[in-house]
């Protein structure tokens, strides 16, 4: 137990002291930066999506920075290709000798943190190879495996209302990102702050509070936080709901989706859970926990149907209504026909 204490006082510490340092130069966004730290510290990747301007770029160099963690951004355009985001062998001349040999030359994948921008403006063939990087941590060039740094943690930004000339990312491929994060217009008091902040002289940058290694042993405890089966079949319960044509799926699920979430749902529901109990100050997952990460867990990974789309429902407002209506208590749970056909099945 003293163990876990000290985990939970290592990331909680950490969290308030990256949120300090974050608070010198972003104001506001704070559902967004808990979400980031959460999918960090479980080793996960993010989609964010929001329109231009609202300091996306600037949130994550400068959560590179209290970090001291090394940040590139590819800015992604529909010409780029694998190799400009991977790399390329490239023949160096050996002056002494006068021989050839190949080098790898590391493209900009090859740092702890990377800003994919607009990654629906680039060609599928870019986007698997950001994608396979993700999911291995490592690039293949020729027969040669590279490792890629760790902690590594990828960032892809898309524009909700620009589409023209994009290359949306299929949900195969939406399905690596931990969290779909929903960048928002900032409140009426948070953008007088940036407007006054930002036409005055510069603001102080943010300082390093973690270094990688620390990052890499603070992942390695949220794995070990304890979870409850109980809150095992509370998170199956909620992800199980979102299949179509499964024992105990309600109505409007079947009648409003046409595709569900899978297992990986489930996997970074639990571990999201670990990582924000222990950011919260506790060394134990509470079924809060679940509920606040379903919605940017599950919305990128359910397919709403057209006749419900056309209505105006949203991802989101079915999942609140799974939630809703998915008792968090144990003996409800178990109790409940329905969710005994879930389990059962």
């Amino acid at each position: 137990m003293p163990a876990a204490d000290s985990a939970v006082d290592r990331l909680h510490e950490a969290h308030d002291r990256i949120l300090d340092q974050l608070s010198q130069v972003i104001v506001g966004q704070r559902e967004v930066i808990e979400e980031l730290l959460i999918s960090l510290f479980s080793r996960g990747h993010c989609l964010l999506e929001g329109v231009p301007g609202l300091a996306k770029t600037l949130l994550v160099s400068t959560l590179a920075r209290s970090l001291d963690l090394s940040f590139s951004r590819i800015q992604f355009t529909p010409d780029l290709m694998p190799a400009d985001i991977i790399g390329s062998d490239v023949l160096e001349e050996d002056k002494a000798s006068g021989t050839r040999q190949p080098r790898f030359l590391e493209g900009p994948l090859f740092a702890h943190i990377v800003l994919a921008d607009e990654i629906n403006r680039t060609p599928p063939k870019t986007q698997a190879a950001l994608l396979e990087a993700m999911q291995e941590r490592q690039v293949s060039v020729g027969r040669v495996r590279h490792p890629l740094t760790d902690p590594f943690f990828v960032l892809a930004t898309q524009n909700p209302i620009e589409q023209e000339g994009t290359y949306p990312l299929p949900e195969a491929q939406q399905d690596r990102f931990m969290f779909k994060v929903f960048v928002r217009y900032p409140s009426f008091d948070e953008e007088f702050e940036i407007a006054r902040r930002t036409t005055g002289l510069p603001a102080a940058e943010a300082r390093p509070v973690l270094s990688a290694a620390d990052i890499v042993a603070l992942q390695r405890s949220v794995r070990e936080v304890p979870c409850s089966d109980h809150l095992l079949r509370y998170a199956l319960a909620i992800v199980r709901q979102t299949r179509t044509g499964e024992p105990g799926v309600p109505d409007f699920v079947s009648d409003q989706l046409v595709w569900g979430a899978g297992p990986r749902a489930v996997q970074f529901l639990i571990v999201g859970a670990k990582a924000r109990a222990l950011l919260q100050g506790r060394s134990h997952v509470a079924a809060e926990d679940i509920r606040a990460l379903a919605a940017p867990v599950l919305r990128h990974r359910i397919v709403v149907g057209f006749a419900a789309e056309s209505e105006g429902v949203t991802p989101d407002a079915i999942i609140g209504r799974i939630v809703e209506t998915t008792p968090a208590r144990e003996d409800e749970l178990t109790r409940d026909p329905r969710f005994q056909t879930i389990f059962a099945s």
